[in-house]
């Protein structure tokens, strides 16, 4: 039942007033069963946590993926400089001369903006050199481990139609309890409710308002790859023509192994402009599948790169004082 759990957690979590439940009712057992299997998964740390995803461009979040080559000797305190900023969600080792590749962000109201907190980081860092790879266009971000064995080699992508939301105040404080992760018990929502003085009903019509404009993604749980048996992940890179960009996306998109697929810029010194994250259980299996795109595609002009060590990883806190302090700082 382990697998079959953390699977139905990680494709969408009930935002309802006993969720565990719920769960428990879809998987044919008891809500007592699974607070009691989801605890010992937590504290196992497979389950790293269960939260809204929201999508930091609609809430007004500039980002963008930003690779630095930095000397060995200096790679550890490099990483440190990187990860103190708030804005920093992922920040991972890989094997290549662009060897530190982080997630950046920065708040609407940011006075330095992307660009200039990259080059404050690329400062401070002693970086050789710096990439920013800001995403073009998106054909999926959908971070789910197979842990059945059961989900299918593909899969077809939905278009989502959202409508759209002039976020208020309201909306605001609903967002910061649900990026919060939820306490192991019957009523996980019970605590925001009562702080944001709200009845159930009006918390989850706030939170479905946010969820059908797109703010949030989904609600689900996150696992730690490699303790739930996903050992390996490469970010496959390509090299696209121009104009088959948006049709090798969607194709390549179409993986179940793969969890995110963007089309962003190439440069003279980086030619790949189409990145396709890949999880597997080994190495011989992302490579296995890497090739079949390749024949798929017909491209052949591509590379892999694995990440060697995990700097950081965590959910961006939104609407955090993190931001404005760093800057201050700086």
């Amino acid at each position: 039942m382990e697998n079959e759990l953390l699977f139905e957690m990680q494709n969408a979590f009930p935002m309802t007033r006993q969720p565990f439940k719920e769960v428990a009712e879809k998987l044919n057992t008891t809500e007592e069963e699974v607070l009691s299997l989801v605890q010992k998964l937590k504290d196992e740390k497979i389950i790293r946590q269960t939260s809204a995803i929201f999508d930091t461009k609609r809430l007004g979040y500039k980002s963008s993926l930003v690779a630095f080559k930095v000397s060995e000797d200096k790679i550890d305190e490099a990483a440190e400089i990187i990860n103190r900023h708030p804005g920093v969600s992922h920040n991972y080792l890989r094997n290549h001369d662009y060897n530190i590749w982080f997630t950046m962000a920065v708040a609407p109201d940011s006075k330095l903006g992307l660009e200039r907190t990259i080059d404050i980081l690329k400062e401070q860092t002693g970086a050789e050199d710096g990439i920013v790879l800001p995403t073009l266009k998106m054909f999926k971000i959908s971070v789910k481990m197979d842990t059945t064995g059961k989900r299918a080699k593909k899969e077809k992508l939905k278009k989502l139609a959202h409508k759209e939301i002039e976020l208020t105040p309201q909306h605001i404080e609903v967002i910061k309890e649900l990026q919060k992760d939820i306490s192991v018990v019957t009523e996980p929502f019970k605590e925001a409710t009562e702080k944001l003085g709200l009845g159930y009903d009006e918390f989850f019509a706030l939170a479905n308002e946010l969820k059908e404009s797109g703010v949030m993604r989904r609600f689900a749980t996150i696992l730690n790859h490699r303790k739930a048996g996903f050992g390996a992940n490469a970010m496959s890179v390509w090299a696209v023509p121009e104009e088959r960009g948006e049709e090798i996306g969607k194709q390549m998109a179409e993986f179940s192994a793969v969890s995110h697929c963007y089309l962003r810029p190439s440069y003279p010194n980086w030619p790949f402009n189409l990145f396709a994250m890949i999880h597997g259980k080994t190495q011989e299996e992302c490579d296995s599948l890497i090739e079949e795109m390749a024949k798929e595609s017909g491209l052949t002009e591509y590379g892999k790169l694995y990440s060697t060590k995990e700097f950081k990883k965590q959910r961006l806190v939104y609407f955090d004082d993190a931001f404005k302090v760093w800057e201050e700082a700086v």
